[in-house]
């Protein structure tokens, strides 16, 4: 009696599995070290399988960083939980829009790549505008419903957002560079400086 065969993944699903497993892969490691190989086991694929839907690991790259974004813009916009006094104190990751620093770890990752390759730079430069134009708009935003002070710079305040999401990857990759105390202190006072006239 022959083994029944697994039922073939529709080609989208397909794709969709090959970038969760690129995001695992490359958010526990470096963009260098990360091969297609692993991205293949952790996906449950052959590495051939990856090739047809990606042509290169940096196109794979390219659709991790797009699927990380696509993840955080999502969290944002569905209002993530501040963090309280009480959150202040405790020993936990830190909350908020960066208490998962997948995204920042493919920026660091990407301008170190980027050195010499224009195609990297170009993407990344798009990619981090984008963010940078999505947060600003969240900024005027929030002016014209009176929750911002009409007298912050919105643009400045995106980057000052982009610049804790890198903070918070070196924290992360380096370790004990910053605790959950300290990050729920920034969170606070960016808030406060964000809300109180």
């Amino acid at each position: 009696m022959s083994q029944p065969t697994q039922a073939r993944l529709p080609a989208a699903e397909r794709r969709a599995a090959i970038v969760t497993a690129a995001l695992q892969v490359f958010g526990a490691g470096s963009y260098a070290r990360s091969t297609t190989a692993e991205i293949a086991r952790v996906a449950g694929v052959s590495e051939p399988i990856i090739y047809r839907h990606f042509p290169s690991k940096k196109e794979l790259w390219f659709a991790s960083l797009d699927e990380a974004w696509r993840q955080l813009r999502a969290r944002i916009e569905h209002k993530i939980t501040p963090v309280t006094d009480d959150e202040a104190g405790s020993t936990g990751p830190p909350r908020g829009p960066w208490s998962d620093p997948l995204l920042p770890h493919l920026w660091v990752q990407g301008v170190t790549e980027a050195g010499d390759d224009e195609e990297m730079q170009a993407h990344l430069r798009a990619h981090v505008r984008e963010v940078h134009d999505f947060i600003a708009a969240g900024m005027r935003a929030g002016q014209a419903a009176g929750t911002v002070p009409a007298d912050r710079d919105a643009d400045a305040e995106a980057w000052i957002f982009l610049a804790g999401g890198l903070l918070r990857s070196f924290a992360d990759r380096l370790g004990g560079l910053l605790g959950a105390a300290e990050f729920a202190a920034i969170v606070r006072e960016r808030r406060r400086w964000l809300s109180e006239p």
